[in-house]
């Protein structure tokens, strides 16, 4: 509807696949399937529940009486028991053991992992299709010299695949991060209101044993190893805070990817992606501005602002509980993934089509390369008899007017040219310009792209059955 406000998250960027993992209907589906695990664990531990309540649970799991649950809603003003009871109201056989002992961050908390789990587990997938094809990109151009830039002034020369190798290994530390905050994603588990679990003590009549085995059960039933071996009544918000660092990191990547192309397409030398009918400028007709670049920029900017939220949440928790983390809570997580989902799809289109341009990026090098071959030069002209520091001293001058007729006059660089022409150099012009090679000032730029690709990117891709994605862009 176009007079209420829509997130630019659901219609514009994020993909459907992550908008499903976020949803109200897989939330609180899962609310249910907690229902079933915590009424199946009781069971096995020998409170009184039958087959008969946990198969109607089951049956009725999916199948949510949303009307109904929003009306109870409306009147007790509570969520979680709105859906215990719309759940009841499916279930009469089942309804006096749905929720049995929990409160509501028993399904809220546990939700919510589950949830993140699964999300960071599709970020991780779209991260190493972006690696997968960076490397087939470096591989391809790994020996084309091009300018390096320090302070984005030219220095030594890179090649286009060794910058590339740049983004890739941010991108590999952020899988690094990501394994780790994944392996390590406790749930909250049974713990009642203020994390004693007092109230599942009273129902297994003081049996501490079948208490710690109810957490465990709980978590092997949702496939997890990891509880939270002590708490409050949620777990603790530092878990929060922990992926949405991650989720920050992956965003840091992609901005200093972005910055670089956008830098690079205003030289002329890359650019990303450019569809036959798109358009770059409403009013300038020959622009072909780096849209999607600037996009992943914009949006990163807000995942790495956006981190504060659950560091803030987790530094401010009062005690066992306090309630000022639920608003900023269910708010700044699900945006998060949204976020770096779609920084990560247009990651991936730009990735898969970035466009060189050879004959500028040499261009450019020629232009730049007299300065950085003085030390050669010299050393070519030492050995043909020149003494070192005066001819030193000759091409700081010759240098300095070369530098200065290119910057004021605009003319072109003539050093090649003033260092033929001195007698002290007793050097050709076109001796000078086959000392000029580009490949001969890359230093180990080839080799480094190759062993980088053998001994740590092609083996991260393999372990992780690496697929490329192909992403089709909302907009």
């Amino acid at each position: 509807m176009r007079d209420i406000y829509e997130s630019p998250f659901s219609k514009r960027y994020a993909s459907k696949e992550m908008l499903e993992i976020f949803s109200p209907h897989k939330k609180f589906k899962t609310w249910r399937t907690l229902w079933i695990v915590l009424a199946e664990a009781e069971k096995k531990l020998g409170l009184g529940i039958t087959d008969e309540q946990i198969n109607e649970l089951k049956l009725h799991r999916d199948d949510i009486n949303y009307e109904l649950a929003e009306q109870i809603e409306k009147e007790t003003r509570h969520d979680v028991m709105s859906h215990v009871r719309a759940y009841g109201a499916q279930c009469e056989k089942a309804k006096g053991i749905i929720h049995l002992g929990a409160t509501s961050c028993y399904v809220g908390d546990n939700t919510d992992i589950i949830l993140y789990s699964e999300g960071l587990k599709l970020i991780k997938k779209k991260v190493l299709s972006v690696i997968s094809k960076l490397s087939r990109f470096a591989e391809k151009y790994k020996d084309l010299p091009t300018l390096g830039y320090t302070h984005y002034q030219p220095a030594q020369l890179v090649t286009v695949g060794k910058r590339a190798c740049l983004w890739i290994m941010d991108l590999l530390m952020d899988v690094e991060e990501l394994d780790f905050v994944i392996d390590n994603l406790r749930l909250l588990g049974c713990k009642g209101t203020t994390g004693t679990q007092a109230s599942f003590l009273a129902l297994f009549n003081g049996d501490h044993e079948k208490v710690k085995k109810l957490d465990s059960l709980i978590a092997e039933k949702l496939g997890f190893t990891n509880v939270m071996p002590v708490s409050g009544q949620t777990y603790s918000r530092k878990q929060d805070s922990r992926i949405l660092n991650v989720l920050s990191s992956i965003a840091q990547s992609a901005y200093k990817f972005s910055n670089d192309m956008r830098l690079l397409a205003n030289l002329k030398e890359m650019e990303e992606p450019f569809e036959k009918n798109q358009i770059g400028s409403s009013a300038m007709a020959y622009k072909r501005n780096p849209m999607r670049s600037e996009r992943i920029s914009s949006l990163a900017r807000y995942v790495i602002v956006n981190a504060l939220n659950p560091a803030i949440t987790a530094s401010t928790q009062w005690f066992e509980r306090t309630l000022d983390d639920s608003a900023n809570k269910r708010i700044c997580l699900p945006e998060a993934f949204l976020a770096v989902d779609s920084i990560l799809n247009i990651y991936n289109n730009i990735a898969d089509g970035i466009v060189v341009y050879p004959m500028i990026i040499r261009k450019r090098v020629i232009e730049e390369l007299p300065f950085m071959a003085t030390e050669n030069i010299l050393m070519e002209a030492v050995k043909r008899g020149g003494d070192r520091q005066v001819l030193h001293e000759r091409i700081r001058v010759h240098s300095m007017e070369a530098s200065r007729i290119v910057k004021e006059e605009g003319k072109p660089n003539d050093l090649l040219e003033r260092i033929a022409n001195d007698p002290l150099f007793d050097i050709s012009l076109e001796d000078l310009k086959n000392v000029l090679k580009p490949e001969n000032y890359i230093g180990r730029s080839k080799e480094q792209v190759e062993e980088f690709l053998e001994q740590y990117v092609y083996p991260l891709l393999e372990k992780n059955n690496a697929q490329e994605i192909n992403v089709e862009l909302k907009a």
